[in-house]
């Protein structure tokens, strides 16, 4: 038996995988942070008022946390199907290094996984902004998943409950639960 297909979450994938998994696990992904630089026009907007959603952009020494999900054999083809589906406003797969964590004290083992990463060459890719004006965005933002504002808030939470930090995240939570 080869290595498990692992899939590698970091913004809603680490609440919401909607998908059948045989194991969950905190992971790393060195050298890319994640940022709300990706516009989103299918999930949390729509089109001519796109919401902002995380994608990850290559930072040497960073090392961006979320959640690696083992993925049996048998259920491998459906479930990168319906991934092809969820993350087809831009997002690409590709194969990358895995720093697997389950326990943040303890030394982390390496593994291959599959993330999903919207480059900013993609239709609604929309970079890099100020905060605020990004926070401006999300509040005003929603589709068929949602507000834009939970998305951000959820995504803040999972993080803190992997006991993953993220500035970016963190101040734009902050900012957003702002009167």
């Amino acid at each position: 038996m080869g290595c498990p297909l692992r899939i590698f979450g970091y913004g809603s994938l680490v609440w919401r995988p909607a998908f059948p998994y045989e194991r969950r696990r905190r992971a790393g992904l060195p050298g890319w942070s994640r940022r709300f630089w990706q516009g989103s026009t299918d999930h949390r907007g729509v089109p001519g008022a796109p919401g902002r959603v995380v994608t990850l952009v290559p930072e040497p020494g960073a090392l961006c946390w979320g959640v690696a999900y083992e993925i049996g054999e048998a259920d491998a083809p459906a479930v990168l199907d319906a991934l092809d589906v969820r993350e087809r406003g831009g997002y690409e797969r590709h194969d990358v290094a895995l720093e697997l964590a389950d326990d943040p004290a303890a030394p982390p083992e390496t593994g291959r996984g599959l993330v999903y990463l919207a480059g900013e060459t993609n239709r609604n890719y929309l970079g890099p902004a100020p905060l605020d004006r990004i926070a401006a965005q999300v509040r005003a933002a929603g589709g068929p998943s949602g507000p834009n504002l939970e998305y951000v808030l959820r995504l803040a939470r999972a993080l803190r409950e992997l006991d993953a930090s993220d500035e970016h995240v963190f101040a734009l939570e902050e900012l957003l639960r702002r009167p």
